[in-house]
């Protein structure tokens, strides 16, 4: 679970631009196929970006995120957005959803592959008849272990990124927060790449039917060489 501290440097000077940019990609997904969704429900949404994109179009808009800290955010942020504190492993609500969504790499956190199909079987119990289950999920060209990357959040705060990479494969990503030059915190997340057709296997086997598996989720979008983007319908 992130720190408080990663959180609320997550929300004000963080990756929003990631849930942005697929929004956009993801409202011209709908357009292009004719679905319009009336339900939606946000798998690991962080502060609630896509989840706020989805409500302006009028979709009831609902997300769920292990992290109470990205969620008191969320909720600060659109208290009118239904948003839970939940496991994804054993999150199964007792409705269904016509659009489930999981982005930011959420996916690759889960570091068990029995844990990834369980996931999918429980997104395809609520998931509505014909409805779609999309998200993103890292390929092995993400992992490029080296040398500290250093970037800015602000004019005061400086941050420091680093990857490493196991001999069983888990990657770590190192987070080191500089404030006015003084140590802030650190934060430690791992992943693991998962094999795009091993992904795409345990979905069929749940039941889905894979749309669409690319490097883009339109094609006229920039291709992302580092992710996977899978469309499953049920």
């Amino acid at each position: 679970m992130y720190s408080d501290l990663f959180c609320k440097v997550y929300n004000e000077f963080g990756w929003n631009y990631f849930p942005e940019e697929f929004g956009e990609h993801l409202l011209k997904w709908l357009k292009i196929n004719n679905f319009y969704p009336k339900t939606s429900m946000d798998l690991a949404c962080g502060t609630g970006i896509l989840c706020e994109i989805l409500y302006k179009q009028g979709i009831n808009a609902s997300g769920m995120d292990f992290s109470k800290g990205m969620i008191d955010i969320a909720r600060n942020n659109n208290p009118a957005i239904n948003y839970e504190v939940a496991d994804m492993i054993k999150f199964c609500p007792d409705k269904t959803y016509d659009l489930v969504t999981c982005t930011g790499d959420a996916l690759n956190h889960i570091l068990n592959i029995s844990d990834v199909e369980e996931i999918f079987k429980n997104v395809y119990n609520y998931t509505s008849d014909g409805g779609y289950f999309i998200f993103d999920i890292l390929n092995e060209k993400e992992v490029s272990p080296g040398e500290p990357i250093d970037f800015d959040y602000s004019e005061t705060i400086k941050g420091q990124f680093t990857i490493s990479q196991n001999d069983a494969g888990i990657i770590n990503l190192n987070i080191t927060v500089f404030e006015n030059g003084k140590y802030k915190f650190e934060e430690n997340i791992t992943e693991i790449v998962h094999d795009i057709d091993v992904i795409c296997d345990l979905l069929k086997r749940t039941g889905f039917k894979v749309i669409r598996c690319a490097d883009q989720l339109i094609d006229d979008a920039p291709a992302h060489a580092t992710t996977w983007f899978v469309v499953a319908q049920k």
